[in-house]
């Protein structure tokens, strides 16, 4: 997926040279998944995971496009745990190291996934093999589906 998200993915983003669009892959343990299939909706104890890398073009046999260059830009994972975290979701960010560092409630990726998440504060709607479970076990957020709604007319 490749949308833009709070400051510091920003500024990830800015850090690329001109033209060189950034890569975002979105990684989910395969027990959450599969609930998520079944219930349209996330177990608590899910691990999103966020790796945004940087791109290049014109190597190799590829001259028309972009791929995914080999250095990471940033790891980000969105956890859920109901008993641990005010609203049930945290996100922890890592910061050049092995361990991760929770970003403070305060930070703006909260309120815009709280505002703009389709599914329980998550961008459910930029995956297009997860967005038509969640519509089919009705799970969509009242804000999403307003927002759906107004970009229709």
């Amino acid at each position: 997926m490749t949308f833009g998200r709070n400051r510091r993915h920003r500024v990830l983003r800015e850090k690329a040279p001109e033209g060189e669009p950034m890569f975002d892959n979105t990684f989910v343990d395969p027990e959450s998944y599969r609930e998520f299939v079944r219930t349209g909706t996330w177990p608590d104890k899910t691990q999103i995971v966020l790796e945004v890398r940087r791109s290049a073009s014109k190597g190799s046999i590829n001259q028309h496009g972009h791929y995914q260059r080999g250095d990471v830009q940033g790891i980000e994972v969105h956890v859920k745990d109901a008993a641990r975290f005010k609203g049930g979701w945290a996100f922890f960010g890592f910061e050049g190291g092995s361990s991760a560092k929770k970003i403070p409630e305060a930070a703006s990726c909260y309120s815009c996934h709280a505002a703009h998440g389709a599914v329980d504060t998550t961008f459910v709607q930029f995956y297009p093999t997860l967005l038509p479970l969640a519509r089919q076990q009705a799970t969509l957020s009242a804000a999403f589906l307003e927002e759906e709604a107004k970009a229709i007319k």
